[in-house]
């Protein structure tokens, strides 16, 4: 693989333009291929097979089969408050509403009909709350920016008469915002830290311009799938997130071990020929273990979390192609103006850190002198973030995790205030009495009322019959939100209950709604967990036993992965859900964790702490097969690496702060953990945990069986095959 990438860097050195003019035409080609096929994201987040889809199919079916048109609605619904000494019976708040709905329907030939708040008695006791629905004859995706922007204009006229109007239902109206100015501050920081590592200024800009070449491929080509694939937008934030923090950390490698070698006294194709082969080698084999992490999420069986795996993977592919390409290209171009030997009249005040021979490295002497006091520390530490991941709670994502200022936040709480928590996450259970004999409304009325003595409903109303074939719903409002814990355990005790009612009543009682799908997702995601664990962990040893000829080191790399995962969800518990620092990252505190979310990290994460350890443990390696002398190659490992991996840690953490700060809920979950993962991962586990463990160990760390060492195939990544070459010649 190294000679191979080696000859891959003499080429492109030769031919840098036919390069980038390749990388403008792909680009031409996918933007024209976007204009032509368009942009479409669903928000579809069920799981195919559960109870709760199954719930709502049958009820689909049932209502298509009552009324052609009743699967082509959907809604818009219009959230009423009125304060300053009136109420909802106020004439001039009467009038107000009246012409309003009067107003939406007479402009959008496509509203049915709007319901009305006084006739179907959808006012708040207090009569200061109240909602119409607007029903559409059309679906969801249906509803163009001009139905929705004549709602949107026309509630001026309850506003402007003194009463709080907001929207809610089934359309959205503040979408998400897959990349916003924080995520602009994020990628100025991370300018900031390649002009620290460089010194200088088009050094410094190469890395962004490289991997913003790679990450905008990688997003026209999800725009393009989104057409054929059920895709979220959140699918775009995250490989965003991903594909910009990758490439900018891949193209720092290489053009660090470029600008190494010129310092070594080789010339420039040399240079990077070499740079090619030792750190594109690493990139190669790193970017291959953030694909396989990612690809994994295919094996939890729930469309969405695939179809979020399989873009970022693509888009991280898409980074490594450019900066196996992009950036040999680009420094074949600036030739001396990134040398390590180019000054820059800025950065002359500050003390160059210049390479030196000697072979010492201050935190490597550090961690040498103390590994056993190190290590045992970092297991202190990684346990105190740990113990908080056991009060985990999960949820999925609702109105109520919209950005606070959005006009479907308000109203979602509103309807709370008004109605109580549980209108906004009302259960629909579906009952089949298609096998009882006689009336079969009886026995559903027994039903409704043996449901409704359990604890923590609202509401409950009687069987309401759909279609022909003894189907029936009944509707339920728990006290509880959608979210809460006491909503959670409703639905597990109707589960219960069905049981019984299915062997004792012949009728099959399942439920649909957010909640149920919640749980369903919960469950689902908490069985196929282990097995995803237990397949990207064993790939990833497998690929590391090849690389590093070693045994215990795959095996520690893992263990350092689970100390950082289990550190990452706790840290997520204490600001997500316990809402310390919620303040500073403008969370809502006391909200649980997105149920996709651990999942989504582990895949991440695990993928972005193997690109650690490969780069910093496959220079320890290279010092190893040279020296023999464990202990040295461990402290040449982190002066030779230390430094790269600690800036490329902050840029990507910088990255993923950006995201943080992003108006969506999910996005900014997302980014915490991730920026917090990052750091946790390359600070305390790599560039601490790692080298102590590595140190007490020794020559044991590179043990390898004799016989599965000659039965494996080599992979270098070190360039060993170029140094043997060098030597033989």
């Amino acid at each position: 693989m190294a000679k191979l990438l080696y000859n891959l860097g003499s080429w492109v050195y030769k031919r840098p333009k036919r390069v980038i003019v390749a990388w403008v035409v792909f680009l031409a080609i996918l933007g024209v291929a976007v204009l032509n096929t368009g942009i479409k994201f669903s928000d579809n987040f069920s799981i195919p097979g559960s109870k709760s889809e199954k719930a709502g199919n049958m009820l689909k079916k049932a209502t298509e089969s009552q009324s052609k048109s009743s699967n082509k609605t959907t809604t818009i619904r219009l959230i009423f408050k009125v304060e300053k000494g009136k109420d909802l019976m106020t004439p001039s708040v009467k009038i107000a509403i009246n012409k309003l709905k009067t107003k939406i329907q007479g402009k959008d030939k496509k509203v049915m009909y709007i319901s009305d708040p006084y006739a179907m008695g959808t006012i708040s006791k207090n009569k200061k709350i109240a909602y119409a629905d607007i029903t559409y004859n059309i679906k969801n995706e249906e509803v163009t920016e001009k139905d929705k922007n004549i709602v949107f204009n026309n509630i001026k006229i309850t506003r402007d008469a003194g009463i709080q109007t907001e929207l809610g239902g089934d359309v959205a109206f503040s979408g998400i915002e897959a990349v916003g100015p924080s995520d602009a501050v994020g990628l100025a920081i991370a300018f900031i830290v390649l002009l620290i590592t460089f010194r200088l200024f088009m050094a410094a800009l190469m890395p962004i311009a490289t991997a913003a070449v790679g990450l905008a491929s990688g997003v026209l080509c999800i725009f393009i799938s989104s057409n054929s694939v059920d895709t979220l937008i959140f699918s775009l934030s995250l490989a965003a997130m991903i594909g910009l923090a990758v490439g900018i950390d891949y193209a720092l490698f290489i053009i660090s071990r470029y600008r190494e070698n010129l310092a070594e006294g080789y010339d420039r194709q040399e240079s990077l020929a070499r740079a090619m082969a030792t750190a594109g080698s690493s990139v190669l084999f790193a970017g291959v273990t953030v694909i396989i992490a990612l690809s994994g999420l295919s094996l939890v069986g729930v469309p969405f979390l695939r179809t979020m795996g399989l873009d970022a993977a693509a888009v991280v592919l898409l980074a490594i192609i450019s900066s196996l390409t992009a950036v040999p290209a680009f420094i074949s171009i600036a030739k001396d103006r990134i040398s390590i030997y180019k000054k820059n009249k800025i950065f002359n005040i500050i003390k160059s850190s210049k390479y030196k021979n000697k072979e010492d490295s201050k935190w490597g002497s550090i961690v040498s002198k103390h590994p056993a006091v190190i290590a045992i520390a970092v297991v202190i530490v990684t346990a105190l973030f740990s113990y908080q991941a056991l009060n985990l709670e999960l949820g999925i994502p609702d109105k109520g995790s919209k950005p606070i200022e959005s006009t479907e936040r308000k109203g979602y709480d509103i309807m709370a205030e008004g109605f109580g928590k549980g209108v906004n996450g009302p259960l629909i259970l579906v009952a089949d009495a298609s096998k009882v004999k006689g009336n079969y409304m009886i026995t559903l009325q027994e039903i409704e009322k043996e449901i409704g003595k359990l604890p923590n409903i609202k509401s409950i109303t009687p069987p309401i019959p759909v279609g022909n074939n003894k189907l029936a719903m009944i509707n339920l409002v728990p006290k509880s939100g959608p979210n809460d814990k006491e909503t959670k355990e409703l639905v597990k005790a109707i589960n219960e209950k069905s049981e019984n009612i299915r062997k004792y009543k012949k009728v099959d009682l399942m439920e649909t709604g957010a909640t149920a799908v919640n749980i369903d997702t919960d469950v689902t995601l908490s069985k196929v967990m282990p097995k995803f664990i237990l397949v990207i962990v064993g790939l990833a040893i497998i690929l590391m036993v090849l690389v590093f000829r070693s045994i215990l080191v795959p095996i520690k790399a893992v263990l350092g992965f689970l100390m950082t995962i289990l550190s990452t969800l706790g840290f997520g518990v204490i600001v997500l859900q316990n809402g310390h620092l919620a303040g500073l990252f403008n969370v809502a505190a006391r909200e649980p964790i997105l149920c996709f979310l651990p999942i989504l990290v582990t895949g991440i994460l695990f993928g972005l702490a193997m690109d650690y350890e490969v780069f910093l443990v496959s220079r320890m390696r290279e010092s190893y097969t040279q020296t023999g002398d464990a202990r040295k190659s461990v402290i040449l490992g982190i002066k030779n690496s230390g430094k790269v991996v600690t800036s490329a840690a902050l840029i990507m953490t910088a990255v993923f702060l950006g995201f943080a700060f992003n108006v969506d809920a999910n996005v900014k979950e997302m980014g915490i953990t991730l920026a917090f993962g990052v750091l946790f991962d390359a600070f305390v586990i790599r560039m601490t945990f790692v080298p102590a463990v590595m140190i007490l160990l020794g020559k044991k760390a590179w043990y390898m069986p004799k016989w599965l060492d000659r039965i494996l195939p080599n992979i270098d990544i070190e360039g060993e095959s170029i140094i043997k070459e060098e030597k033989a010649s």
